[in-house]
């Protein structure tokens, strides 16, 4: 039914002692930081960070072409942001410079700790590393994945499998099924799936109309579990 992520892996079997040492490491080097909701993490490329609580956004910045709307009518460069995922307590990430696209990092809870280092410090602890390897090998395959919702043609279509995606890797289970610890914004789920935050809250509202989805808490979003049964079974009836 749901699957396992890394993270629920590693945690369950990381030896204690060896993420312990990594957090003491880190705190004597002064390679650790926590940040507010919302709150830019700096990062660099070529260097590894590790989210040790709390979750990271991740959002990419492109350069596009806008026209102006003066006479001239010049053409200008203004900034595209899009939702990219997150990155979940135990899990790694790193940011790649390409230009015109630019990687940022914000912390989308409070309290939210990171750790960085270079990749030959990994070398301290082979096992580790081999786990960080598994982990980013992981977050590969759930990018195909991504991307393979993003090509349906209908946006409904585009957000439930993206809120599937989603839930099937951070939920956790409640009495409405599994849920997201954390709250996601319509204009977040929008650039995500290429679509607005208009016709995003109008699908949701659709969606919870057919018990596809549903809401528990401080707007926290969740999929009831009988819906992640069937969800191969033809998700929605075309109207």
């Amino acid at each position: 039914m749901y699957s396992v992520s890394p993270q629920q892996n590693s945690e369950a079997t990381r030896p204690f002692l060896t993420w312990q040492r990594i957090i003491d490491w880190a705190q004597e080097h002064y390679r650790v930081r926590n940040f507010s909701k919302d709150e830019r993490v700096p990062t660099r490329p070529g260097l590894l960070y590790l989210v040790q609580k709390g979750a990271v956004r991740l959002v990419g910045t492109a350069q596009v072409n806008a026209t102006g709307s003066n006479t001239t009518r010049l053409a200008r460069i203004s900034p595209e942001e899009a939702f990219l995922g997150f990155v979940g307590t135990g899990q790694p990430f790193e940011i790649v410079a390409q230009s015109p696209f630019t990687l940022q990092a914000y912390a989308h809870v409070d309290q939210t700790s990171v750790v960085w280092m270079y990749w030959h410090d990994l070398d301290n602890w082979p096992h580790f590393r081999r786990e960080v390897l598994d982990a980013f090998r992981y977050q590969h395959q759930r990018k195909l994945l991504w991307l393979s919702t993003l090509g349906q043609r209908r946006t409904i279509d585009r957000l439930l499998g993206f809120l599937t995606l989603l839930i099937e890797e951070y939920g956790e289970p409640t009495d409405e099924g599994y849920c997201l610890p954390f709250p996601l914004t319509h204009a977040q789920i929008g650039s995500a799936i290429g679509s607005t935050r208009v016709t995003v809250t109008r699908l949701m509202g659709k969606l919870r109309q057919k018990g596809m989805i549903r809401t528990q808490g401080d707007n926290l979003l969740c999929l009831p579990t009988d819906s992640v049964i069937n969800r191969n079974e033809g998700a929605l009836n075309r109207p």
